[in-house]
């Protein structure tokens, strides 16, 4: 018989002028963080998280201003890890994490992991400019949706707020690090969501 796999919970960090909400499955192992893109929210790894089973404690995290985590007065990527860090800590997991970023996450991803102890980064269609564009649509314009099974394009919907991406543009503002642990998963087309179980797989590999 296989072991049941872990149940969602919902959680809320900060106050409520800086709050974060994330979703977590499971309670021991790794700390596995999911990322989202500018846009986006947390439910878009919902399916890869459900595929994760028992062997790590995943996170899916609403950036500030996305999903339920509030809107912020200062969105500086420095601020914000060190917010995820608080909640890596909380979990009180003793083991450095993993995270996995979409998009212009990546840059969150890599500010952590250059602070923070940190397995390793995995990066997921990484944008080819340097900035979000300037409109919604242009900046939506380059998401492959295509390629996404239907059942699965539910987890793709995105807010059409160009404010958003006027807010996060500090996080742009001084070069990446490019760390050499950050692992390119796809440069396009939503690998974790085209084929959930596959992707879920791979980063157990991992963990």
């Amino acid at each position: 018989m296989h072991p049941q796999a872990p149940r969602r919970t919902t959680h809320a960090y900060g106050t409520p002028a800086n709050l974060l909400v994330y979703d977590r499955w499971g309670r021991f192992g790794r700390p596995v963080v999911l990322l989202h893109g500018l846009l986006y929210d947390r439910t878009m790894w919902w399916p890869v998280a459900a595929d994760m089973g028992g062997s790590c404690s995943v996170l899916a995290v609403d950036l500030p201003g996305h999903g339920q985590s509030a809107p912020r007065g200062d969105y500086a990527v420095e601020s914000l890890a060190q917010d995820l860090a608080m909640i890596i800590n909380g979990l009180d997991l003793h083991r450095a994490p993993v995270l996995v970023a979409h998009a212009e996450s990546v840059v969150l991803a890599e500010a952590f992991a250059d602070s923070y102890a940190t397995k390793t980064v995995i990066s997921v269609d990484v944008p080819a400019t340097a900035a979000p564009a300037a409109t919604v649509e242009s900046h939506l314009a380059t998401a492959d949706l295509g390629t996404i099974p239907e059942p699965y394009r539910q987890f793709a919907v995105a807010r059409r707020d160009a404010s958003l991406l006027h807010a996060y543009r500090s996080w742009f503002s001084k070069p990446r690090t490019r760390r050499a642990s950050s692992r390119p998963v796809s440069p396009t087309g939503f690998p974790h969501l085209r084929s959930p179980a596959r992707f879920a797989r791979s980063v157990r590999d991992l963990v």
